[in-house]
């Protein structure tokens, strides 16, 4: 709980001079999730916010949408075989009458994208999978001036980040560019899941009018951890890939990379861009 840094020892060498000190680094643990009392995934996290972690990952599981199906998330007491509570084993039990879905097979077709699996598999797993379809009445939109605007915001939020430079992050704006929420996490998986978790447990699900910015790359995971979660905009510093791509075009989803200064690709959705003049076609 909380371990969020730790200290290593380091040897420094900068033009030649050679110093020893203690760096600041990046906690990185793994966590077990399990779902009444069953063991279900292993993530390597930054430990925090591991309750909103396991809810989330669930989200976008497709096991629950609204925090009252949730009865209560627990640390497990007794983790090892000393029965010594690690804080790294979670449990999840499910309200009374909440039927639990058989996910083996859902997260073999679309958990991961090394999955394995054809493409067609996956987006059809998501579509039929998520109870916060991407319909936005009406709909959202933002000024590319607005988006580009949003990455310096984040970066300026990320406290971890500042002491370690090892975190990604995943940020909430309204469709103003209000920062909402923000979570940081070794990996980009994990933060948005913690994203998703505490808005399960504010009851604010689905994210209809928010804009979900990642660091880094938008993978076909964290685009369907926004439309699992109802959320119309997804926005990354860099690149996504085919399948994000194609999983943003079949499910309404706005798809923006490559977010950098006042720079952008929009590859689906583009209706959610407030343009000024018709968009060139080459």
């Amino acid at each position: 709980m909380g371990r969020v840094t730790e200290r290593r020892r380091t040897l420094r060498i900068r033009d030649g001079a050679v110093s020893s000190r203690a760096d600041t680094l990046v906690a990185e643990e793994p966590l077990e999730i399990r779902l009444n009392g069953k063991p279900l995934a292993i993530t390597m996290r930054t430990p925090g916010d591991d309750f909103a972690l396991a809810a989330g990952f669930l989200v976008s599981e497709g096991v629950i949408a609204h925090g009252d199906e949730v009865q209560s998330i627990v640390y497990c007491a007794g983790a090892t075989a000393d029965g010594v509570n690690t804080y790294n084993v979670v449990d999840v039990k499910l309200a009374p009458g909440v039927v639990v879905p058989d996910i083996t097979l859902e997260r073999n077709v679309y958990t991961t994208s090394s999955c394995g699996l054809c493409g067609k598999a996956s987006l059809d797993a998501v579509r039929t999978s998520t109870r916060h379809p991407v319909a936005d009445a009406p709909p959202v939109r933002l000024a590319p001036e607005l988006l580009a605007a949003l990455p310096d915001r984040l970066r300026a939020a990320q406290k971890v980040f500042d002491r370690t430079g090892g975190l990604h992050a995943a940020a909430l704006f309204s469709e103003a560019g209000e920062l909402l929420d923000v979570r940081e996490d070794v990996g980009r998986h994990n933060a948005v899941d913690k994203l998703v978790g505490r808005a399960l447990t504010d009851g604010r699900l689905p994210l209809s009018r928010a804009v979900l910015l990642v660091s880094g790359r938008a993978s076909f995971e964290l685009a369907q951890k926004a439309v699992m979660a109802g959320i119309p905009v997804l926005a990354a510093v860099s690149a996504p890939s085919s399948l994000a791509v194609d999983l943003a075009a079949e499910s309404g989803l706005t798809l923006v990379g490559f977010l950098r200064g006042g720079s952008m690709n929009v590859y689906a959705g583009e209706h959610r861009i407030a343009l000024e003049a018709e968009v060139g076609r080459g």
